[in-house]
């Protein structure tokens, strides 16, 4: 029996992380634990670890790792600290990790330092900002890949991993879509009493390293969002530095145009993206979700801006009158290519054939530097 420990820290990586969750949880020679923290913990942003729990998995650990604007360095002090206890007690086979965020930096440093292998999901990519450092360094912490394409493949040769313990498979939220068990729109619509016929998702989220300028950043942003007099789904921000900017900008919104939420459980904002009008702010969720279903995109500042952009995508600065002038090209789009650069809706097979292969297993602890030859 193989032990597989995830660690999810968000809404949005255990959206993407689900699909594979529930596939270990129902193999009989496999065996779920999860460990919930993060942002999950928090009734500020939801407190999601209750979407966690409504799976049923057997095996899940609840721990908060923060109180509200502690210093992310020591977030990651403290994720590490718990996370390596019950590393200690449960004593899996593999840790498995998700993105960029410091949950999965805490996971992966405890993996590498316990020596218990490690399995990092959606590395080689790059967004921007500070996230492309913890993005890496996960990743250089981690004995196995699996990514959502092969130029994500071939950044990880260039940083000396190994090709064979790298596994293309897709970004797995794209299954998530490509399910036709997603609820309906007007169940959703009933659900979080949203009465708009039209209607765009407004995501915004706070850039750690521009934090000075932050504040007047969220200002432009959301000035922008009032004087488009569109409808808008508007989605808390993560909880990294800066986002008391952005909810401060956001409890002022009209609540006759603006529908606020802390979370949006993750099938019902898949099914909220897919009938907008178009996605605003700078989430990843813009380039990728959105992209797969042909939803345009405003996408506003840093954040993303070393992402692979569809034709859907319109960029903009954080000056009001650019936000605007791309929300009017934004809705000026027609006939948008469907992109299927982050996968084609197949990620679990493909994770079935990784994990279930000779070659995932026979995994040395003690990482070797390949040499890249051009």
């Amino acid at each position: 029996m193989k032990k597989f420990f995830f660690i999810t820290g968000t809404r949005a990586d255990f959206g993407k992380i689900k699909p594979l969750m529930n596939y270990i949880e129902g193999h009989p020679e496999f065996e779920l634990h999860v460990f919930v923290t993060g942002m999950h913990m928090m009734q500020r942003y939801g407190g999601t670890f209750r979407e966690v729990i409504k799976q049923g998995y057997v095996n899940v650990y609840l721990q908060s790792n923060q109180y509200l604007n502690e210093p992310m360095s020591s977030v990651l002090g403290n994720t590490i600290s718990a996370f390596s206890k019950s590393v200690e007690e449960i004593k899996p086979d593999m840790i498995v990790v998700h993105g960029d965020r410091l949950e999965a930096l805490a996971g992966a440093t405890v993996g590498a330092l316990a020596n218990c292998l490690v399995c990092h999901i959606e590395g080689g990519e790059l967004s921007g900002t500070v996230d492309d450092i913890i993005r890496h360094s996960i990743s250089k912490l981690s004995h196995i890949h699996m990514v959502a394409n092969e130029s994500a493949k071939s950044r990880l040769i260039q940083m000396g991993e190994s090709e064979n313990k790298i596994f293309i498979i897709g970004s797995p939220d794209l299954d998530v879509m490509s399910s036709s068990n997603l609820p309906k729109l007007e169940d959703v619509k009933r659900r979080y009493n949203i009465d708009f016929d039209k209607y765009a998702i407004c995501m915004f989220h706070p850039v750690t390293t521009e934090y000075s300028e932050f504040k007047q950043y969220a200002t432009n942003f959301f000035k922008a969002i009032n004087e488009s007099e569109k409808n808008y789904i508007v989605i808390y921000p993560n909880n990294d530095l800066g986002s008391d900017f952005i909810i401060d900008e956001i409890k002022k919104l009209d609540i006759l145009k603006n529908k606020i939420f802390p979370s949006v459980e993750f099938e019902s904002f898949l099914v909220l993206l897919e009938n907008s009008e178009f996605i605003i702010g700078n989430s990843s969720a813009g380039i990728r979700e959105a992209s797969f279903y042909g939803v345009p995109t405003v996408n506003v500042g840093t954040r993303q801006n070393k992402r692979f952009f569809s034709k859907s995508i319109i960029n903009c600065s954080y000056v009001t009158n650019d936000i605007l002038d791309a929300i009017n090209k934004c809705l000026l789009l027609e006939n948008i290519e469907i992109s299927h650069e982050f996968g084609d809706g197949s990620s679990i097979s493909r994770f079935k054939d990784a994990i279930n292969s000779e070659n995932f297993w026979n995994t040395l602890l003690q990482k070797d530097f390949v040499e890249f030859i051009q």
